[in-house]
């Protein structure tokens, strides 16, 4: 196994997370796992499942983000069974995927939290959309069948804040990814906010295209990230070099950060 990127946040790795001693490179209890793993779906040399993985997932953490599809989920049932379902996000996608002509279009994933212990002892903050105007309380009666809602620290008001919906609509990396099954930020971040509190540590088991690491990484979180494949590890090493230059933490006006880029680029001032 190989470090082929680091930085005060982040740390990639090249390699079987199995050959490391993550506790030991972490200093620090791993709060989630969020990761996307091969959904064995195809004969392609890339989507084999790796047999046994979530057993040793629950050696690391309590709370598992796990992407993939409902067919991935029933053929590896067992190998879940150390870990009980809290819930599931369909990432609903522009484009679709499938691979038979007489079904339905499909145009989602699943992203599944599995948990173990209490529930009530594991970080989870409640996800609320802030894109509401709150207004008067319009009082609602709950249909017989909900039973019991258990009681909540969030108080539901019309206009907002409103529950995050499960289902969450937010565009493919078709066309731009630099891995097969590349997730996109947007359905990445919220599974981070929702399990790991800031400075916490979320680790990624298949790091693929180093969406997680990016995403843990401008949510002020840590990420100890792992990718099998070299090729792979050094496209997501060279993507999470590409950082973003931050113009207010360097104080600079905005001649002096124009002078800056095109010093670098090689322009003329």
């Amino acid at each position: 196994m190989s470090l082929v990127y680091e930085d005060d946040y982040v740390r990639l790795y090249q390699g079987r997370w199995q050959d490391h001693d993550i506790a030991a490179i972490a200093g620090q209890a791993v709060d989630a796992i969020v990761t996307d793993p091969p959904y064995g779906e195809t004969s392609l040399e890339w989507d084999a499942w790796p047999t046994g993985w979530p057993s040793d997932a629950a050696e690391l953490t309590n709370a598992l983000w796990c992407f993939g599809s409902f067919r991935m989920f029933h053929d590896h049932a067992p190998e879940f069974a150390e870990w009980k379902l809290s819930q599931e996000i369909v990432w609903e996608k522009h484009n679709g995927s499938g691979f038979h002509s007489d079904r339905f279009k499909r145009v989602h994933e699943l992203a599944v939290l599995w948990y173990r212990g209490d529930w009530e002892n594991l970080h989870h903050v409640t996800p609320t959309t802030p894109d509401a105007t709150p207004r008067t309380v319009r009082r609602k009666t709950r249909p017989t069948h909900t039973g019991n809602i258990e009681a909540s620290a969030y108080r539901s008001e019309d206009g907002g804040p409103r529950l995050m919906r499960s289902v969450q609509y937010v565009r493919s990396e078709h066309g731009r990814a630099i891995h097969p099954t590349q997730k996109p930020e947007g359905i990445v971040a919220p599974l981070i906010e929702y399990s790991v509190p800031l400075g916490g540590l979320v680790v990624d088991l298949f790091a693929g295209s180093g969406t997680t690491a990016a995403v843990a990484r401008s949510l002020g979180r840590k990420c100890i990230a792992f990718e099998l494949r070299k090729d792979y590890a050094q496209a997501a090493a060279q993507r999470l070099a590409q950082q973003p230059l931050d113009f207010a933490a360097l104080e600079l006006t905005s001649d002096e950060a124009t002078a800056r880029i095109l010093a670098q680029i090689g322009g003329a001032p």
